[in-house]
């Protein structure tokens, strides 16, 4: 999902290993809509759309206690968020996005991309979508069906692999922006201190985003583990990240700037299941003597 920058002095290769989100699933124009809004609004909850895409079901926003999208049974979202990401690559297959290419969470919060380019292009991603949904769906099933296997344990085995990639993608996802201490309201400075007269971009891209691990880390999730770098350089290629993640460090501490590193995945991933029981309880907006606001 990082290939967008890999390839600066080509932008016909972008374009091209673009197409790679189509290949597993996902839709590159429907893609770009929601990561450059993301970019833009990074853990705003009502304008990155990654932070409110999985409501109802899940919360990754820290409503404060009795807000309307907080329902009963997100107290206990850290115990059932992983089924339900599982369920990710099911919804990029059937997301009807895909046939005006362009994205809800996007243009709700004011991206327009009903422009000619984008529409000249809904035909190549129709036509891919129904090229891989022929391929790793419908045609395993026909497989199945015309040599007497099967056809319930075919749809299991595809529904495994959707699971799979689900996984693989939407928990390394959750990890960058969902941990203890993150900042999930980067503008309230601006809004209830009267001194702060503008938000410090490189400083919310940084207390918005983890990075976990290095160089191996890097070489197998494609730079997602440097998502404090890769929010800060979009456009360099994540080949880098590893070599610039100490002196970024050493820059955030040296202005004060919180930046969450875990040496190893599954510290962050600890780190993410207790903000989703955070998150889903509303316990950070509880004092510890009355229990409530």
């Amino acid at each position: 999902m990082l290939i967008m920058e890999q390839h600066p002095k080509k932008p016909w290769v972008n374009d091209l290993l673009g197409f790679g989100a189509d290949f597993i699933g996902g839709c590159k124009y429907n893609w770009m809509q929601q990561h450059w809004t993301h970019h833009a609004f990074t853990n705003h909850n009502a304008k990155d759309p990654d932070s409110f895409n999985a409501e109802p079901l899940l919360l990754f926003n820290d409503y404060p206690l009795g807000h309307e999208a907080r329902k009963f049974y997100h107290n206990f979202q850290a115990l059932f968020f992983l089924p339900v990401l599982s369920g990710y690559w099911l919804s990029m297959v059937l997301n009807p996005q895909l046939f005006n290419l362009e994205h809800a969470g996007a243009a709700s919060v004011g991206i327009r991309m009903d422009n000619d380019f984008t529409k000249s292009r809904i035909k190549y991603a129709a036509g891919i979508r129904v090229l891989y949904v022929y391929l790793n769906i419908v045609r395993p099933i026909m497989n199945a069906a015309a040599s007497s296997s099967s056809v319930l344990m075919t749809i299991v085995h595809i529904l495994t692999m959707g699971a799979a990639e689900s996984l693989t993608l939407a928990v390394l996802f959750s990890l960058s922006h969902n941990f203890e201490h993150v900042d999930r309201d980067p503008t309230k400075p601006l809004r209830e201190k009267e001194d702060v007269k503008n938000v410090c971009w490189f400083k919310s891209q940084v207390e918005t985003s983890s990075t976990y691990g290095g160089f191996i880390s890097g070489a197998l999730t494609g730079g997602l583990n440097f998502q404090v770098e890769h929010h800060l350089f979009p456009r360099m290629s994540s080949a880098w990240y590893p070599f610039i993640a100490p002196k970024v460090r050493e820059i955030c501490k040296k202005h004060g700037v919180r930046y969450a590193y875990y040496p190893w995945v599954w510290q962050n991933f600890i780190s993410t299941v207790k903000y989703m029981h955070q998150a889903g309880t509303g316990s950070n907006w509880m004092t510890p003597l009355k229990g409530d606001l």
